[in-house]
């Protein structure tokens, strides 16, 4: 077979596997960015979850769909923008709309509160984002899945908050990584550098903790230092 044939016959496989009801659905509700669990996939496609596993299966076979594996959790989640795009079209294509993912997290966990010893919430996520597109954060090559290094720009900018990296990667841990965030379904920031960040906010009273609860509060303070050291504004 020659690489034209070869092109057309992996574009209809990734076509047929796009086509079946049940795995349009799954990815239509991936479209959002955000990551899900095979039951909670199984419930949208309306198929049992041994079902589901094997949709999944053929999705990440076809390279349409990954898989991400959190402590005994395995969430699944679109394989990049170009199956994005390409769900898009379709979307346009046929005229299509979709409801928007509404998480049913209690409002004061979900905005910010700690995962461990980091942030988490809409909150970590957001500066999760944030680091990623001020270029301090970066995938760490040749690493483990999901991890991060901090660059040099990065490691000048922490610096300038008052984060040591180079002690934070001393530190017999896992240095930065995306852990996934259980509210959001997207990552924030864990590892030392985000244990560090947390201590930071924590010290300087940019949030404080909520009685017997994970969450936390962000101050005034904290969010005109925020908005005036990182251009987050929460």
């Amino acid at each position: 077979m020659d690489v034209a044939r070869r092109a057309d016959a992996h574009a209809a496989r990734a076509a047929a596997a796009i086509g079946e009801p049940a795995r349009a659905s799954m990815l239509y509700c991936l479209l959002d960015g955000r990551a899900r669990t095979s039951t909670e996939l199984a419930l949208v496609a309306g198929v049992s979850p041994s079902t589901a596993s094997a949709h999944l299966h053929r999705l990440e076979a076809e390279h349409l769909a990954r898989v991400h594996v959190q402590g005994k959790h395995r969430y699944y989640s679109l394989r990049g923008p170009d199956v994005a795009d390409v769900l898009e079209a379709l979307s346009v294509l046929t005229g299509a709309a979709r409801g928007a993912f509404v998480p049913n997290t209690p409002l004061h966990l979900r905005t910010a509160r700690t995962c461990y010893d980091h942030l988490a919430g809409a909150l970590g996520v957001a500066l999760n984002d944030r680091l990623t597109e001020l270029g301090w954060i970066a995938p760490a090559d040749g690493a483990r899945a999901g991890s991060y290094d901090v660059t040099p720009t990065g490691a000048a900018g922490l610096a300038s908050l008052g984060v040591d990296v180079a002690a934070a990667r001393a530190l017999r841990r896992r240095f930065a990584f995306a852990c996934l965030d259980w509210s959001e379904r997207r990552a924030h920031l864990g590892g030392a550098v985000g244990a560090a960040l947390l201590r930071l906010a924590l010290g300087r009273k940019w949030v404080v903790r909520q009685r017997d609860s994970r969450a936390v509060t962000v101050t005034p303070l904290g969010r005109r230092h925020l908005h005036r050291e990182l251009g987050l504004r929460i």
